[in-house]
C-alpha cells in the first residue's frame, strides 16, 4: 500500500514538474549603496549591474525565482550634499556577487499560455548570500581591502513585467537589499585589530540597490492552471 501510495504521489509531482512553464533571462541595470559614505541618494545606480535569472512558474500569480547578479559599489564623500561628508572626504570602491532565491507575486494573472498582451506589477522578496571585500581606512582617503568575505540580505524588489513577443518577458524593477553587514564601505571593519579605524554610525547596516531590465525566455510545457 504505502508503495503504491509513493508511485501515485511520484508520478503527480512529475506531471506538475512538466507543467510549469520556465524562464531563463539576464539582468541588466546598476548598483549604487546606501550607508555612512557619499550621497544619502536611496536609488541612484552609478555602476553597472549585470547577471542571469530563472523563475520557476508555479500559478499566474506566483513564481519560484534564482537569480545571480555582480555589481561593484563605489561612493564619495566629495558628491555628498551633507556638509561633514564633504568635508571629510573619504571614499570607497567594493564589489558585490549575489546569489538570491525567493518568491515573486504578480498583482495581476500573468497567464504565459495566453497569446494576448500582459501587464502586471510584482513583489519579490527572499534570501540573499553576497560576496564582497570587508576594508578599513588607514591614512589613506580610500578604503583599503582586509579580506574577501560574504554575508546574507534581505531582497525588497518591486517591478513591472510584460510579454512582447511570444516566448518573450520584458520586466523594470527596483530592488533594495538590507544587508547583515555595516562594512561595504570600509567604515566598521569586523576585524577586532582595526577597531581604530571606525567610524559614521555603527548602529546601523548598510544597503545596495539593483535597478534595471530583466528580460526572460520561456521554455517547457505551457502550464494549465487549475482553479482552486
Amino acid at each position: 500500500m504505502r508503495r503504491h501510495i509513493f508511485c501515485l504521489f511520484f508520478l503527480l509531482t512529475l506531471s506538475g514538474v512538466k507543467a510549469q512553464i520556465n524562464e531563463l533571462g539576464i539582468f541588466m541595470g546598476g548598483g549604487n549603496y546606501i550607508g555612512d559614505i557619499g550621497p544619502t541618494d536611496y536609488i541612484k545606480p552609478n555602476e553597472l549591474a549585470f547577471g542571469a535569472m530563472y523563475r520557476w512558474n508555479r500559478s499566474p500569480r506566483h513564481s519560484w525565482r534564482f537569480s545571480l547578479v555582480h555589481s561593484k559599489i563605489t561612493a564619495r564623500d566629495g558628491e555628498s550634499d551633507v556638509p561633514g561628508r564633504f568635508q571629510r572626504n573619504l571614499d570607497f570602491e567594493n564589489s558585490v556577487t549575489e546569489f538570491s532565491a525567493g518568491l515573486e507575486f504578480s498583482f495581476f494573472d500573468f497567464n504565459l499560455h495566453e497569446l494576448e498582451k500582459q501587464f502586471t506589477p510584482y513583489v519579490y522578496t527572499g534570501l540573499s548570500y553576497f560576496i564582497y571585500d570587508e576594508k578599513y581606512y588607514g591614512s589613506e582617503r580610500s578604503a583599503v581591502k582586509d579580506y574577501t568575505d560574504s554575508k546574507v540580505a534581505i531582497p525588497m524588489i518591486v517591478g513591472v513585467k510584460t510579454n512582447i513577443f511570444p516566448h518573450w518577458v520584458l520586466g523594470f524593477e527596483v530592488g533594495a537589499r538590507y544587508t547583515f553587514t555595516d562594512n561595504l564601505d570600509g567604515t566598521n571593519p569586523e576585524n577586532d585589530n582595526l577597531s581604530f579605524s571606525r567610524i559614521g554610525n555603527l548602529n546601523s547596516k548598510d544597503w545596495y540597490v539593483f535597478t534595471g531590465f530583466t528580460l526572460t525566455y520561456t521554455f517547457t510545457e505551457k502550464p494549465c492552471y487549475c482553479a482552486d
